[in-house]
């Protein structure tokens, strides 16, 4: 499934390029995205067994609300901006009956466990294309201030690592209008990786827009998070899930 997405989203992506940039005005979009992941994978600090989200801890599915904004402008050579935030923190409450080891330390029994993986993102992108095909390429920054921690019932110490990383990721987007109708298609990926670390975001989407620049998308996005010993810490993370946007553009 995620194979057949992720050559859903280059199609649409490559076929992108068959039009011509044409930008001249400044526009502004804000808007907010409702996206209810499914949350599998593991994670485990250096030298340590990997703890599986689901089968140890009993982590269950999760959901972000997030602000978007975008400013275009036809200003040559300065990049357009896109912000959005994700609050991804996750807690689980488990009874463990075999130990865990985190950090160093060994829990079982009643565990409490908080995955927090909430970032900024900041995209800085130019458009190439800007008519009935709308084509973006940049770099988006995801700030990452969040934490992994495992504490028991007992008078065991709370074992945190701090996730703080900035990770930079290529970003392309692309926005097909279906003519006289309203109604787009597009995607958006963003990905890097570096050795054994890796990050990919992709999206797939239906849109529709009125003429007075209300709007309501939806669509299916993923994101996983692949890290060896950052900070101590490695994961093998995906949240997949359909999400809904509205938003405003003007």
């Amino acid at each position: 499934m995620r194979f057949t997405r992720n050559v859903l989203t280059y199609t649409i992506l490559t076929l992108g390029f068959s039009g011509t940039a044409s930008a001249d005005f400044v526009g502004l979009n804000i808007g907010t995205k409702h996206w209810t992941p499914d949350l599998t994978g593991s994670f485990s600090s250096s030298g340590d067994s990997s703890i599986d989200l689901k089968n140890d801890l009993g982590f269950s599915d999760t959901s972000s609300t997030t602000l978007n904004i975008s400013i275009e402008h036809p200003v040559p050579l300065l990049p357009n901006v896109k912000y959005q935030n994700y609050d991804l923190n996750t807690s689980s409450n488990s009874n463990v009956t075999s130990p865990i080891v985190f950090d160093g330390t060994s829990y079982t029994g009643d565990i409490n466990s908080t995955l927090d993986l909430t970032h900024n993102e900041i995209v800085l992108y130019y458009e190439l294309l800007d008519n009935w095909v709308n084509l973006d390429l940049g770099l988006d920054l995801r700030v990452f201030d969040g934490k992994v921690s495992v504490s028991d019932s007992s008078a065991t110490p709370v074992s945190t690592i701090d996730v703080d990383e900035t990770i930079p990721m290529l970003y392309l987007s692309a926005r097909f209008d279906l003519p006289m109708t309203g109604f787009y298609v597009g995607a958006n990926i963003q990905q890097i990786s570096i050795g054994d670390n890796s990050s990919e975001d992709s999206s797939l989407m239906v849109g529709y827009e009125s003429k007075l620049g209300l709007g309501i998308e939806g669509g299916i996005k993923t994101f996983n998070l692949e890290l060896d010993d950052a900070d101590d810490l490695n994961t093998n993370l995906e949240y997949d899930g359909v999400y809904l946007n509205g938003y405003f553009h003007f």
